[in-house]
Formats: C-alpha cells, structure tokens, sequence
C-alpha cells in the first residue's frame, strides 16, 4: 500500500501524486481487509433471486476504514453463479465441441458462465486478425484496454507486438490470428487463478482447432505453460521450438514461446533476445513456406 507524508498538503502535489499512481497501473480504490469477491458476488445473486434490494454501499463514521467494499460494480451482473472449477471445464469442453467455425465458438464463449471474470468484465476478448492465418499468437490475459475494446492486444503492449511483428512480415490485418489464454480482464491485472484458466483452456483448444495454423507462437509465461503443459518458467522456454497438438489435430504443429511485450516494456535489455526469436519464426516461416 502506498503511504503519504502528512505534510503533503498542496492541492498540486496530491493531484501530481494521484497523476503518478494511475500512470504506474493504480486503478483502483481498496481497503487493507481481503475481500472475498466469490462471497460477494453469491450475495448479490441471492438478493436478486430472492427479490430483496442488495444492500446499499454506506461510508463509514470518521476516523474509521471501510472493511468490505467491492472494487466496483457492474448493474448487469449475470443470474448464472460461476460454476466449480470441474464443473465449469467439463461445461466449456461440451459447448467448445459443438462449434464448427470461429463465430459459433465466439458466441458460445459469451453465453459461458462458469469463469467467474466474466462478472466483472466490460467485453468478452475473442480475437482478432485473420480466421485461417497460418500462424497463430496466444498472450496470456486481457489488459484493461482489451477490456474496454472487446480485442487482444490494442494497448501499449500490443502496438509494441504489431511493431515487432513488422520487421518479419507479418500483419495481423493480412496474415496471423491472435488471442489470449483468457477472455476476461483479471481486476487490476492480477494474475489469474489456475481455476479461470482451466475453464477458457477447452475454449482455446478448440479455437487452435478451428483457426487451423502452421505455427504457434506463445506470449508469454502463462500461455507457454498452459500450452505446452510445463511448470518450467518463459526465461527457459523463450526460444526454445516445441510441438503442439490438441486430440483432434491430425497432426503437431510447432510452438514457439517468446517473451510478452509487456516484460519488455519493464526490461528493455530482453529485446534483443525477442529479437532473436524472431528472426527464427521468420526461418520457420520459410521452413514451412508460409
């Protein structure tokens, strides 16, 4: 938590500071008790089922913090619970093979309840770019500008990707298709539970089937691992080919893991190493004769 010196009196330098705080990612207002946002959302859905008005949000006396509070509230919230974790993978597995093209799958992922991200976020982030493109990028989760937008990679991060990816050829208006390991923006880009990821996972899977690519590259920690089943980190996977193949693909397909763009705007120095990366997509690409 952030701590301010009580002399900071001048309207500036409060203005300044709550300035500074927004530019490092601080978006959000919380108290210094947890709270359980599952509890919070059953209550809500209980109150509406049961007809009762959900209990106004009050400001406490002086001098004391606000202990429960959510974050923020969406008027809208769905009637549908999450579901359990199994329960919400074996749902997602079923409606995920019952598409047979990319807008089927898409529509099937926004009627999807059983991620519990989906309750707080704006738009459902699907993908973007060209549906039978040859190569096929997998980020990791949606940032508040893909939340906003309903697409992956539109932020700071994702600009920085479409530039990078220039230098080789590719365009995802023209030739690759991307998305995320997850439709739905984590609050505050926290790091999403294993359980949110296993319930977009069948999803996903699917959508690989569908788009049908020759080459997957995989952005970042989280979808390196998720895709390529490994507790091993991205520092020691970036680079390095791999094969990937869902149980409906004829056939394996290589998979590259490279650092998320996000990293490289903390760590300026990795961009060679991405670079380097990117020169062997490139040979693949020709390997491949895309």
């Amino acid at each position: 938590m952030i701590q301010y010196d009580s002399k900071m009196t001048d309207s500036d330098d409060l203005v300044q500071a709550l300035a500074w705080q927004l530019a490092m990612g601080a978006d959000e207002s919380v108290s210094d008790m947890p709270i359980d946002r599952y509890q919070w959302v059953a209550e809500q859905l209980a109150a509406r089922t049961s007809g009762r008005a959900s209990p106004r949000a009050t400001m406490p006396p002086a001098g004391q913090q606000m202990q429960e509070a959510p974050a923020s509230y969406r008027p809208g919230l769905s009637e549908s619970a999450p579901l359990g974790t199994a329960d919400a993978a074996a749902e997602s597995r079923k409606l995920a093979m019952a598409c047979n093209n990319l807008e089927e799958l898409r529509k099937a992922v926004e009627r999807f309840e059983g991620c519990a991200l989906k309750q707080t976020a704006s738009n459902t982030v699907f993908g973007d770019g060209v549906e039978n493109a040859d190569i096929m990028f997998i980020g990791e989760a949606p940032g508040r500008d893909e939340d906003r937008e309903g697409k992956p990679f539109v932020g700071v991060s994702g600009q920085m990707l479409d530039r990078m990816l220039s230098f080789i050829g590719l365009d995802r208006q023209t030739n690759f298709y991307i998305t995320n390991t997850l439709y739905w923006w984590p609050p505050g880009n926290r790091t999403p539970t294993d359980g949110e990821v296993a319930s977009c996972l069948p999803f996903l899977e699917r959508q690989i089937e569908l788009v049908d690519p020759k080459i997957l590259v995989l952005v970042g920690n989280r979808s390196a691992k998720t895709f390529l089943a490994t507790t091993a980190g991205i520092t020691r996977l970036r680079g390095k080919w791999s094969e990937y193949q869902t149980q409906n693909m004829a056939a394996a397909i290589p998979a590259l893991p490279i650092f998320h763009p996000a990293y490289l705007l903390r760590n300026a120095e990795q961009k060679q190493l991405v670079w380097r990366d990117l020169l062997s997509l490139k040979r693949k690409m020709e390997e491949t004769g895309i």
